[in-house]
């Protein structure tokens, strides 16, 4: 796969409006907009050149206040795609995926965290029932974590799988493994027990102790 320009993104505001630096690209579009609050913005290509046996790469997406956003692709200075990757807040976000010369290598499954809110609602497995989902705010530390399924490929088949929740790995022999999260006994509601309707309570009342009371219960004889 050869390297393409990204397509044109829809942005909500005019960048070369708000650049105090940017630069043209080849077909005359304005990228790599640092306003003046010195932030990167907008659509941005980046060259790395190797180093020290590290090899160098290529790589374009939206920056959003200075932090990447959506989706950034990275090639080859071949121009050969090397991954596809997911931000949010500046983090790894969702699905990324990454290719070898004989095609998709892995994928990565994560979960960025909200600087600003680090809670967020988790569909958690019950602890006493692995098939019921509880919903619950879960407080998420340090940024993007491992969550979701990872896949290692070997010649485009997948050679093993990995899952994670908020950035601990599932133990795959142990069924209903994401119930990590702890919950207190005393949290766990029990089911109200069945009350008798009023009447049936004073038929009960006013017979107790009697035998061979006769009563009707709706069928038919």
């Amino acid at each position: 796969m050869k390297f393409l320009f990204f397509p044109l993104l829809l942005l909500s505001f005019h960048v070369s409006a708000q650049c105090k630096s940017s630069r043209k690209a080849a077909n005359g579009e304005t990228i790599n907009c640092i306003d003046n609050n010195n932030l990167k913005q907008g659509k941005w290509s980046v060259k790395v050149d190797g180093l020290r046996g590290e090899p160098g790469y290529e790589e374009e997406g939206i920056y959003k206040d200075g932090k990447k956003e959506g989706v950034w692709r990275i090639y080859t200075l071949m121009g050969d795609l090397f991954a596809i990757e997911r931000y949010r807040w500046g983090q790894k976000d969702g699905v990324s995926q990454y290719y070898s010369m004989a095609g998709i290598a892995r994928e990565e499954s994560w979960k960025a965290v909200n600087p600003e809110n680090p809670y967020d609602t988790i569909d958690v497995p019950d602890v006493y029932d692995p098939y019921k989902v509880q919903r619950k705010v879960i407080k998420i530390e340090g940024e993007a974590v491992k969550h979701g399924t990872w896949r290692y490929y070997n010649d485009g088949m997948i050679s093993r799988t990995e899952k994670y929740f908020l950035g601990k790995k599932e133990d795959p022999n142990q069924l209903g493994a994401t119930t990590m999260i702890e919950v207190p006994v005393d949290s766990v509601k029990k089911a109200p027990a069945k009350v008798k309707p009023q009447a049936v309570l004073d038929f009960e009342k006013k017979n107790a102790g009697k035998k061979n009371v006769k009563f009707r219960d709706g069928r038919t004889f």
